[in-house]
């Protein structure tokens, strides 16, 4: 029995990994609507994988080496084009991360708005986990169109 993905106007609750990634990056700049705890979360863990790969590559090549200083010297076009490689990804995932976190405070009956507490050091971080760890409350339909 196959498992009908649920139209991308609606939470897809059990997301598996592909499903959640594949609908973050369909519904990029949708701020309307809801995103289940599955679909928010492999999201970010896709996102912090591949981050953390690009952002790790430059220094692993040796094209960006780090001096005892704390400076960082380019040693060659790799390191150039593998940074330049990270900045693109790091832009261009900005707007689906901050969409995605959005549409998951509205699975949780929370205005898309409390993203702002995210700028509080620490507290507010900690405020946006406990958001996004909660269940899906039927109140929040409210944001869907």
């Amino acid at each position: 029995m196959t498992h009908v993905a649920p139209p991308l106007d609606q939470p897809y609750y059990a997301a598996p990994p592909g499903a959640a990634v594949r609908r973050v990056f369909a519904k990029y700049a949708t701020f309307s609507g809801r995103a289940s705890r599955s679909e928010y979360w492999w999201w970010v863990l896709f996102a912090a994988v591949v981050g953390t790969v690009l952002n790790a590559l430059p220094t692993l090549t040796d094209g960006v080496r780090i001096e005892p200083n704390g400076s960082l010297t380019v040693t060659g076009p790799l390191g150039i084009i593998l940074t330049f490689v990270w900045v693109i990804w790091v832009v261009a995932t900005i707007v689906p991360t901050i969409a995605v976190l959005v549409r998951r405070l509205h699975d949780a009956d929370r205005s898309g708005w409390w993203v702002l507490v995210g700028v509080v050091p620490v507290i507010g971080i900690l405020v946006l986990v406990l958001f996004t760890v909660l269940g899906p409350n039927p109140r929040g339909a409210r944001f869907d169109r």
